[in-house]
């Protein structure tokens, strides 16, 4: 049991750095009855769906990945301005900043009809750092000056201790051991990452840092490097330098209307209502970012350059394996047809279709139909564009597998089968690979 935990632990962590590299949105939860929907939708689908032979081929299974991962991206895309409901569709509220090189601001909160939020500013005297550790200079050609062994040193961080082992061999040069240690702290995952930094006169050192800000209670440290306990020989830490700390983690220094604040990130909630992320520290005293809500015509405006910018993202991945995989053309397609059958009204509006399948935003025209007296009649066949792009994005990642080269075996005998809830498992243990 506890190698299965391990092996599935593995496949996670290689599918979310592969082809999922974007944190996960509050869009990737679902409710209980959105997952008997889904569930329903594969019995339905499995059930009538012919036998056939996947082609199960490394570039078919990065393909197979690819698209239903975009296609999820495209629908958190939709759903990130306003919601899945088509009445809600493109009336997200959309904050601004005045001083974005200070502080960049997202609405999060919910806007009652004919309610007025409070704007805020912000002055910011220090930004949350990074805990930054660098070793020692040392040349790249001359062999480790440590005996050929078997080493340790431990680190602490978040309350745990994490002790790394690894090997000196007989002639094993200065870069290489740092090459070797930078992999080995960076791929542990334990909260920090490394790297070797070239120096003058072919030297280098050991560069690590910490992926949290800030501090945490008393403590002046987010992590700590030793070796004085560790349970294999010690050396390794004074000889590269491990332990030095060149830059100090501290706490974020702001004001918000003039009341003073600190944080050990540089992103936070404001009145649970804006998600504010400092960028800079502001030059002089005195110096603010206002943070409030844009026009209705603005945040109309910037959704629909959103909603495009998603679209326009999810044809240019698919287009990327038109030369391997000759289905996905089929996709491209498919996925551009419903571009074309709102053609016209899109380009009432200000989106123009391009040659190849992607819109493009008439800014002047699009502006002038927001402002207009019956710009929700205006945008409404938009909002049905929006909606069958939703489905055929969902549909896509229910059965990203219709898209894989594949040879059809036999037919179902129509409405005569009993549902094969594990066809879809073609899907999920393409991410087993190599893991089983």
């Amino acid at each position: 049991m506890a190698y299965n935990s391990i092996q599935d632990l593995n496949v996670y962590n290689f599918y979310m750095t592969t082809y999922a590299p974007k944190p996960s949105t509050p869009y990737d939860s679902h409710k209980k009855s959105e997952l008997r929907s889904v569930y329903n939708s594969i019995i339905k689908m499995n059930k009538e769906s012919p036998l056939y032979i996947l082609d199960t081929s490394k570039d078919s299974q990065k393909f197979a990945i690819s698209i239903k991962e975009n296609a999820r991206e495209l629908r958190n895309t939709i759903a990130s301005l306003g919601g899945l409901d088509e009445t809600e569709l493109l009336n997200k509220k959309v904050a601004y900043s005045s001083n974005p090189n200070i502080a960049t601001a997202e609405f999060i909160g919910s806007l009652k009809e004919g309610e007025e939020l409070p704007s805020y500013d912000i002055e910011v005297d220090r930004l949350a750092s990074q805990q930054v550790n660098t070793g020692r200079y040392l040349a790249d050609d001359e062999p480790a000056a440590l005996a050929p062994d078997t080493y340790s040193f431990d680190i602490g961080i978040d309350g745990l201790n994490y002790e790394f082992q690894f090997s000196i061999k007989p002639n094993e040069t200065n870069r290489e051991v740092e090459d070797r240690l930078a992999r080995l702290i960076t791929n542990a995952n334990i909260g920090m990452k490394a790297q070797v930094v070239s120096g003058e006169n072919n030297t280098s050192y050991l560069r690590m840092e910490s992926n949290a800000t800030g501090l945490k209670g008393s403590d002046p440290y987010i992590y700590r490097i030793s070796d004085h306990r560790t349970s294999k020989t010690s050396g390794t830490v004074d000889y590269f330098g491990l332990d030095h700390v060149a830059v100090m983690p501290g706490n974020a220094s702001y004001m918000v209307n003039g009341e003073a604040h600190t944080s050990s990130t540089n992103r936070f909630t404001l009145g649970h209502t804006y998600d504010i992320e400092l960028t800079g520290v502001s030059s002089e005293e005195g110096e603010t970012a206002s943070i409030g809500l844009k026009t209705d015509v603005e945040s109309l405006t910037e959704n629909i350059n959103t909603l495009v910018g998603g679209f326009n993202s999810f044809l240019r991945a698919v287009s990327e394996y038109t030369d391997n995989q000759p289905k996905s053309n089929r996709l491209f397609n498919e996925m551009s047809s419903v571009a074309r059958v709102f053609a016209h009204d899109l380009t009432s509006v200000g989106l123009n279709l391009n040659l190849d399948g992607t819109l493009e935003v008439d800014g002047e025209t699009l502006r002038q139909t927001a402002m207009s007296e019956d710009a929700a009649e205006a945008f409404s066949p938009l909002k049905r564009f929006t909606n069958s792009v939703l489905r055929k994005s969902n549909q896509v990642s229910l059965n990203p597998m219709n898209y894989v080269n594949n040879i059809i075996v036999a037919y179902k005998n129509p409405g005569k089968n009993f549902a094969s809830p594990y066809i879809t498992s073609a899907y999920s243990g393409m991410m087993f690979n190599s893991y089983c």
